[in-house]
């Protein structure tokens, strides 16, 4: 992760890291602590494969809780965007996509809450840049690695 980006989120999903940062400190250290201590009492440690495990997950544990302390540390609060008519962070919208016929549903949100697979795109995506600030009727396009997109606006819930 690049050190000092600033990262766009909503305040819930701002408290939701540092929630999961303190169980990550806490809980979750003190379980992967007790883990070492019990493989460690199995003996030689050069052939003892408990000890292992334990000690890769001590260091997936610490290189999330510091990926964690950069999300937070560079956390840009977005506060909701869309308005009824012009499409924003927070906008949930229903698009067609034009070349296929079919209406797809999105709701754009701030980069860290991004869930494509789930209809949660980024204000920062391709996608998500070309439909912000579109209204209802407006057709944007998109240049994809298949080719250019074309998706007109149907509806825009805020």
């Amino acid at each position: 992760m690049e050190k000092d980006a600033k990262y766009r989120m909503s305040a819930a999903r701002l408290q939701e890291l540092k929630d999961e940062l303190d169980y990550m400190r806490t809980t979750r250290e003190n379980e992967v602590a007790e883990q070492i201590k019990e493989a460690r009492s199995f003996g030689d440690l050069s052939e003892n494969s408990e000890y292992d495990e334990a000690k890769a997950e001590q260091t997936k544990l610490y290189a999330r809780i510091d990926e964690l302390e950069d999300l937070i540390a560079n956390a840009e609060i977005v506060e909701k965007s869309g308005t009824a008519d012009k499409i924003g962070i927070g906008s949930s919208i229903t698009v067609l996509d034009v070349e296929i016929g079919e209406e797809e549903q999105y709701q754009i949100v701030g980069s860290q809450e991004a869930d494509p697979m789930n209809g949660r795109i980024s204000d920062a995506s391709p996608l998500g840049r070309a439909l912000f600030g579109a209204t209802v009727g407006d057709q944007v396009e998109v240049e994809a690695p298949s080719g250019k997109l074309i998706f007109r606006v149907i509806n825009i819930h805020n």
